[in-house]
């Protein structure tokens, strides 16, 4: 059993048991585990502390020596969001792929495998799925992570994912709450605002978070925005009337609350760290993410004593502060007793199954006046693939690669490929470059252009342009949202940038279907 270290008061284990902390490396830290010691519960693990399952399941298991309950958690939503193969790509399409798909049944095998994997090597905690409804196309944070942009479907598999990954023994986290959609705004660099009314936030916001706690989601996760319909006056984060009017009054969810990370911009560059946390404990939420950037010990420390201080001051109840806690200590009592249920998924092998997913996620069209999808003929010859590559976001983090050109490379040996930004200037000027240096560097092979949310970047429709008006014949892969309008000899939707949806398109290019 854990021992707690002596010496260490209730009210500052409690602190340190609400708090969800990084750290750098592929080791656990002497710091680490001494908080472990003195009372902290959860650890949050990132990219940077994965490089293998088999080192993975080593880190975990140096955690528990110290400390046999701590919960470990990840930001593992599969697709574009990978962390356990940040340096390949996901062995599985995320949420908008199996929301295109909308077959709930594939949805909850898809969450179980990514779940047992998960349990394999130790983790217990995922902070997934992401239940927002991608109302906003111009949405720069969530996109493909949603389901989609209709309610029903996102409820629909929310519930089917917060099933899939509970039943190999991984908690769930469903999140934004109270919903991230509606905003073209990233609440990593800003506070998000979105204006619509009550009755549309209940009617459509609010259904996927319905579902998943119908579902029995052990945890939720906060929004860092703002929605004036609720609270005109503090983030969701830090709402009183958010976290524990509607969430835990009218919602009825009694489980553990989690905030997005703390150093986000909305409430790091507003509130600042400390008082954001007090805030969040104080609204009502029961465990402080941080450690996306701020992964050290004098963060930690920060904290534990920004919450004790709050306490000791009248700002904070302790009995607050100690329910927090305990629910924190109640996941992880779960997370000890699930177990995992380790079988495949039924009818699909269980290494198998993220491919099968991206293959059905495809959406393949002929350009108008070109014929049928069915026409197209494969390409034999080794193109030059031309990605307009834009700005990663910082939940999908630029360090985990993305696009078509490594699987094509296998099934075309002697395949090409450049990366094309948007470097300065006008959007326009910058994509008709774009578009002239993709067309100078592919020579006389056939181009595949790959994009990702063309309508969301001028530059990238501009230097489509150029290529389609000298290179008719060039084959679009966008591996966005598919809301532009498909152009090429033929396109395809692949609905996310996980290596798996690269290739699932590359076997449609080459005509290798099941190779």
């Amino acid at each position: 059993m854990t021992t707690l270290a002596s010496g260490t008061d209730t009210l500052t284990r409690d602190a340190l048991t609400v708090l969800q902390p990084g750290f750098t490396g592929t080791t656990a830290p002497d710091w680490l585990l001494r908080r472990l010691g003195e009372g902290l519960a959860s650890v949050g693990l990132f990219g940077r502390n994965i490089a293998s399952s088999g080192q993975l399941a080593a880190l975990t298991a140096q955690l528990r020596a110290e400390r046999d309950d701590v919960l470990v958690a990840i930001d593992e939503e599969g697709g574009d969001v990978t962390r356990l193969e940040v340096r390949n790509g996901s062995s599985f399409p995320g949420n908008h792929a199996l929301g295109a798909i909308d077959d709930v049944e594939l949805t909850q095998q898809v969450a179980h495998e990514l779940g047992r994997r998960l349990a394999a090597c130790g983790v217990n905690l995922n902070w997934a799925p992401s239940a927002d409804v991608n109302s906003d196309p111009r949405n720069p944070v969530i996109g493909v992570r949603s389901f989609g942009a209709d309610t029903g479907l996102a409820a629909r598999h929310t519930a089917a994912y917060v099933t899939g990954l509970q039943s190999a023994g991984v908690a769930a986290c469903t999140k934004h709450f109270p919903g991230h959609g509606d905003t073209a705004v990233d609440s990593h660099h800003a506070l998000p605002r979105i204006d619509v009314s009550a009755d549309v936030l209940a009617e459509r916001e609010l259904a996927p978070f319905r579902a998943a706690i119908a579902a029995g989601t052990r945890a939720v996760m906060s929004a860092h925005i703002l929605v004036p319909a609720l609270d005109p006056d503090r983030p969701a984060t830090l709402s009183h009337r958010i976290l524990t009017g509607l969430l835990r009054d009218e919602l009825g969810y009694a489980g553990l609350i989690v905030t997005d990370g703390m150093e986000m911009h909305a409430i790091a560059g507003t509130y600042g760290i400390e008082r954001g946390s007090v805030l969040a404990i104080a609204a009502g939420a029961d465990a402080i993410c941080v450690g996306g950037g701020l992964a050290d010990d004098a963060t930690v420390l920060r904290l534990r004593d920004a919450l004790v201080s709050a306490v000791r001051a009248g700002e904070l109840p302790e009995g607050r502060l100690a329910e927090a806690a305990d629910r924190v200590r109640a996941l992880a009592r779960w997370a000890g007793t699930a177990g995992t249920a380790g079988r495949p998924a039924e009818g699909t092998h269980g290494t198998e199954i993220g491919l099968h997913a991206a293959r059905r996620a495809l959406t393949v069209t002929a350009a108008p006046g070109l014929g049928d999808p069915a026409t197209f003929k494969p390409l034999t010859e080794p193109p030059y693939v031309a990605a307009l590559t834009p700005v990663a976001n910082i939940a999908v983090g630029d360090e985990t690669p993305w696009g078509i050109a490594a699987e094509l490379m296998h099934l075309l040996p002697g395949t090409v490929t450049g990366s094309f930004s948007a470097g300065d200037g006008p959007e326009s000027e910058a994509g008709e470059n774009a578009g002239r240096a993709a067309l100078q560097a592919a020579g006389p092979r056939r181009i595949v252009a790959v994009v990702r949310d063309e309508h969301r970047h001028p530059w990238m429709a501009s230097a489509l342009d150029a290529l389609l008006a000298a290179r008719p014949d060039t084959v679009v892969v966008e591996m966005g949202v598919p809301q532009a309008a498909p152009r090429g000899a033929l396109h395809i939707a692949t609905h996310g940038a996980a290596r798996v949806c690269g290739r699932a398109a590359a076997e449609v290019i080459a005509g290798a279907m099941g190779r």
